[in-house]
């Protein structure tokens, strides 16, 4: 009976014994919590400068109201002249030298005296073709690049100087000369006095063709 108590005895689990409870750690103060960053604009966004209306308002209103015109700045561009000053029933004179042959088309715009050019345009300046440098369009186009420059230098009017080859040559002038005169005409150009200054010899100058004359 003895051995079989023992051996319950033996059986039993002891209880353990219970830990000491450990030592606790002193706590660490909080650490300060720092200012949140302002968060950058995106690629698409700029970031603002100042206060600026919104892409649909104008000004201080919106798009229907009156008061957008007001902070509305109208820039417009204003004329360079750089003649002189000249009144509303002035007129302002410039001598235009039309040479104009069968191979071109010449407009030479100077002051009275000549000395001075203000504007020289050829037929040729305005088409790419060899042929159609003497053609009416080529010398009509020329007289409106010749009148836009006028403008600005304040010249309204305009006495004319034809001139054809002459000499040895033709003395008619060539097929652009009456359209280059419209043309200015057309422009608001005034037309004073048309003078017709081909040169014409005046001791017969021997013709081309030779003494048998020209074979056809």
């Amino acid at each position: 009976m003895e051995d079989k108590k023992e051996k319950k005895t033996k059986g039993e689990k002891q209880p353990k014994a219970e830990k000491a409870p450990k030592a606790e750690k002193p706590e660490k103060p909080a650490k300060e919590e720092k200012p949140a960053k302002e968060a950058k604009p995106g690629k698409g966004e700029k970031a603002a400068k100042g206060d600026k209306p919104a892409k649909g308002t104008k000004g201080k209103g919106g798009k229907g109201d009156k008061g957008g015109d007001e902070g509305k700045e109208e820039v417009t561009e204003k004329a360079v002249n750089y003649g002189p000053k000249v009144k509303k029933d002035e007129d302002v004179f410039a001598i235009c030298h039309i040479f104009a042959s069968t191979n071109n088309t010449f407009i030479h715009v100077t002051d009275l005296t000549g000395r001075e050019t203000y504007a020289r345009i050829t037929g040729g300046m305005k088409v790419k073709s060899d042929r159609e440098e003497s053609s009416p369009y080529a010398a009509m186009q020329a007289a409106a690049d010749v009148a836009k420059k006028l403008r600005i230098l304040n010249i309204n009017a305009l006495h004319i100087k034809l001139r054809g080859p002459g000499g040895a040559g033709a003395r008619t002038p060539g097929p652009g000369a009456q359209a280059a005169l419209r043309a200015l005409a057309r422009n608001k150009m005034r037309i004073g006095r048309v003078e017709d200054v081909t040169p014409i010899p005046t001791d017969s100058t021997r013709m081309a063709g030779g003494r048998r004359g020209r074979r056809l």
